[in-house]
């Protein structure tokens, strides 16, 4: 299907996803809108480059010579896209067959919103997320309870338009996993657009490719926390929470009861200050970008979203 037929490209991201791949191309060839599938392959080794090339749907393939993450395939994507609205889908999900139809619709009826996020459930039929908010220390957590408007959605299963995630910078390649959707969601609230939900079910394996709760999960989601405060939060916020993490890792090995999670491990929590402060000239250039292009104040978005 050429994307002359669809407004929408269906971008999966893939990394040696040959367990669960062929399941995502079959539901994504039974949705019952036309769409654009784009898979981008980020130079797996298990096989799933033959099943890409099997697969009866025949999905436009980019195959990558190097693993970007998540973050860095989406932009990769997101240079090859012509269509007005660009679906984000991970490769371990499993869209019921009106889910394209579903976001499609939802983004129709809300002229403000660049971006509606869709239901994601486990496979024992819990929520997994129903859209992400904000926590108070700046946290993106995934909402479990539906609500009409959330602060951003989840990068598992979302449907964008085109040009506003182009507008406001496209999608941070070096965060490389985790993140990378909070951080676009910040940046178009800061522009001025809205964020929905609707009831788009996806049957979702959750950490298929990646381990939840493992020390590379906790780095990537540590470090990509505090980059996405210092591009995009108020500076006082951003400042007090990387103060907040430096101090507390330097105290850590003075405290008795030190948490046994990965992310309070000492080594972890030294790596993610050294690659946060490698990386603070570019963000703070990208803060002043961000900035350019903002049509609300950072505070403004941090008092009406933080904490809910």
């Amino acid at each position: 299907m050429t994307s002359g037929d669809s407004g929408t490209t269906v971008v999966v991201v893939t990394w040696r996803g040959a367990s669960h791949i062929t399941a995502c191309l079959d539901a994504l060839a039974a949705q019952d809108r036309p769409h654009r599938t784009l898979v981008v392959d980020n130079a797996s080794d298990d096989g799933t480059a033959a099943l890409l090339a099997a697969h009866p749907s025949r999905p436009e393939v980019v195959r990558l010579r190097r693993n970007a993450g998540y973050a860095g395939a989406m932009a990769k994507a997101l240079d090859t896209i012509d269509t007005p609205r660009v679906a984000w889908l991970n490769d371990d999900a499993e869209p019921a067959p009106g889910w394209l139809a579903e976001l499609e619709d939802a983004l129709a009826a809300q002229p403000l919103a660049a971006a509606v996020t869709s239901r994601m459930e486990l496979p024992d039929g819990r929520t997994q997320s129903a859209g992400v908010r904000l926590t108070a220390d700046g946290h993106g957590a995934d909402l479990t309870e539906p609500t009409d408007e959330v602060f951003g959605f989840c990068g598992g299963a979302a449907l964008l338009r085109t040009d506003a995630v182009r507008a406001v910078g496209g999608v941070p390649a070096g965060f490389f996993c985790y993140y990378e959707d909070t951080d676009t969601a910040w940046r178009l609230r800061l522009a001025g657009w809205h964020v929905v939900a609707a009831d788009a079910r996806v049957r979702h394996l959750h950490g298929a490719s990646t381990q939840p709760g493992s020390p590379l999960f906790h780095r990537w989601n540590e470090r990509n926390r505090l980059l996405m405060l210092l591009r995009c939060a108020p500076t006082v916020i951003a400042v007090r929470e990387l103060a907040r993490f430096a101090a507390l890792t330097v105290l850590l090995p003075l405290r008795r009861d030190r948490p046994s999670a990965a992310n309070f491990a000492i080594g972890l929590r030294w790596r993610v200050l050294g690659e946060t402060a490698l990386r603070m000239p570019r963000t703070l250039r990208e803060r002043r970008r961000i900035s350019r292009i903002a049509a609300l104040g950072r505070g403004v978005i941090w008092e009406a979203w933080a904490g809910l």
